[in-house]
């Protein structure tokens, strides 16, 4: 007898006080406001890069004795064409002091500031886990992997948001782990008229994942699974620039017609790196760079995904095995480190057009992809 899914609705537990710690930085954050990182005891005010204006800076300024200093990724000092690290993140000092122009340069490749190029006189040196954590901090918030701090000598400023840097660097497992079902439906679908859909919500009242549930899946058997993060342009507008609409459609399609399986939608907008950031990616590619090296531009891995959302919700749907749509092997191997066994990679390929070609030509070159 076929065994169905476990998609019963519990009560959502308490979110932990670490992740409401980095929920809200991450929302101060985005608001231009100043946090403070705690790390070991030692406290630092953090400006995402974004935010900062002479106002704001003369604000962060005031908090210490010492000079402000800027954060950014070795992905970003590299494209700067800077002499700097392999990885991790780099801690620049200037003797001039950093003015809000300067620091745009450096952190964003899309500034629409002359000359356009960085100023010289600073040097770098190596960041530690709690500049590491400043700059996770911003990636969260779905801003540039770019800061400014400065070592906090004044008082805590009144409501100041303060944050541990080890809950920063643990938050997305946190919040993956802390995943359950919160509502479901029954949608019916154009190409496949019976659906569920299931929103799963982190316990810090985070963005949801939403788990397609097409026909009744057998949870004994290898389930046919597609992980598809979210394309606003490409799922939404049909965008010609990737193939994210064909393919979300498509999946819909090709498990409707084997009779049944799932399709995860996680929101990883831009392989993880948002919306608007993923907006400056086109702009950049749009000069010349290809889909990796606009990403690296930014600052940014090639891919800032993780998938231990997706192996947390077929854990909870009782799904431990699936057939996997997937030209990517490295979700094939990520699920695989997270305990869910993929008994067959299915491909899950849709002919290109003049505006994806080379968008494709990349992943198939550079990002491991088979087509």
């Amino acid at each position: 007898m076929t065994r169905t899914l476990d998609v019963s609705l519990r009560p959502q537990a308490e979110a932990p006080r670490p992740l409401i710690a980095v929920d809200r930085a991450i929302a101060e954050l985005r608001r231009g406001q100043i946090v403070i990182i705690v790390d070991q005891g030692r406290a630092v005010a953090l400006l995402a890069a974004e935010a900062v204006a002479e106002e704001s800076l003369a604000r962060l300024a005031a908090l210490s004795a010492t000079p402000p200093v800027v954060l950014l990724t070795a992905r970003r000092l590299a494209a700067l064409g800077l002499a700097g690290l392999e990885s991790g993140v780099a801690r620049l000092f200037s003797p001039s002091n950093f003015d809000a122009e300067t620091i745009s340069i450096l952190a964003n490749p899309c500034a629409e500031i002359e000359p356009g190029t960085p100023p010289a006189d600073f040097t770098v040196e190596t960041g530690g886990i709690q500049e590491e954590s400043c700059i996770a901090l911003a990636k969260l918030a779905r801003l540039l992997p770019a800061a400014v701090i400065v070592p906090l000598s004044e008082s805590v400023p009144d409501n100041a948001v303060i944050v541990e840097s080890e809950d920063i660097l643990q938050h997305q497992i946190a919040v993956a782990r802390s995943l359950s079902p919160v509502a479901e439906a029954r949608v019916p679908l154009d190409q496949a008229e019976n659906v569920r859909i299931i929103a799963f919500r982190p316990s810090d009242g985070g963005i949801e994942h939403l788990a397609i549930v097409i026909g009744d899946p057998d949870p004994d058997q290898a389930v046919l699974c597609r992980l598809h993060s979210e394309c606003f342009t490409g799922d939404l507008l049909g965008s010609l620039r990737c193939d994210c609409g064909d393919q979300l459609r498509g999946a819909i399609g090709e498990i409707a017609a084997a009779g049944s399986g799932v399709l995860l939608y996680l929101a990883q907008e831009g392989r993880g790196i948002g919306l608007v950031n993923k907006l400056r990616a086109y702009q950049l590619q749009d000069a010349g760079f290809d889909t990796l090296d606009a990403n690296l531009q930014l600052g940014f891995d090639d891919d800032e995904r993780i998938y231990l959302p997706a192996a947390q919700m077929l854990d909870r749907l009782g799904i431990h095995r699936v057939r996997l749509m997937t030209n990517n092997p490295a979700k094939v191997a990520a699920l695989a480190r997270h305990g869910i066994d993929v008994a067959e990679r299915v491909p899950h390929i849709f002919p290109s057009n003049d505006h994806n070609q080379g968008y494709l030509l990349t992943k198939a070159t550079r990002s491991g992809h088979l087509f």
